[in-house]
């Protein structure tokens, strides 16, 4: 699996261009731009489609990736949002177990440190996670309600999907 990193600047038309290699080749990650322009990039899963706990910082100034500490829980297909305090709230995925994981941690930038969450009442995967106004964060559908949508062909039921699938 490759493991190439590109960066895409819209002046002009818009010009991709090489940036650093990831240090771990991954895909169905998360990448998620902290507040000290760094970019936090977590779990997945590798070529021998092993879920990923990993996390790397890539610094776009510098062009380098550097390793920070692993999560509790490898996890791919899950939801990384930035929080109002510039912590990482890491929701759900497909899990080690090879089932969605209702599991959830937050990072904290500031120290290289995962904290163990509140867990989902229900396992998720492929689902959203959207910060709130009001700082609470909305997660919503995942693989088998996504479906459901597309096969109903209705856009009216996407209010329903906010909750259990």
């Amino acid at each position: 699996m490759p493991q190439y990193a590109y960066s895409f600047t819209c002046a002009g038309g818009g010009v991709w261009s090489n940036r650093k290699n990831l240090n771990q080749a991954r895909c169905a990650h998360t990448a998620t731009k902290l507040t000290n322009g760094q970019v936090l990039v977590a779990g997945g899963y590798n070529d021998g489609i092993e879920n990923l706990a990993t996390g790397e910082l890539y610094d776009p100034a510098t062009d380098t990736c550097t390793t920070t500490n692993n999560m509790h829980q490898s996890r791919d297909t899950h939801t990384a949002t930035l929080l109002a305090d510039g912590k990482v709230l890491v929701v759900g995925g497909y899990g080690s177990n090879m089932t969605s994981t209702a599991s959830c941690e937050i990072y904290d930038p500031l120290t290289g440190n995962w904290t163990i969450a509140a867990n989902l009442n229900t396992g998720r995967y492929n689902h959203t996670a959207t910060l709130l106004n009001d700082g609470t964060v909305l997660v919503a559908g995942d693989l088998i309600a996504i479906r459901a949508v597309y096969l109903a062909a209705s856009f009216t039921t996407l209010s329903l999907i906010i909750g259990p699938p």
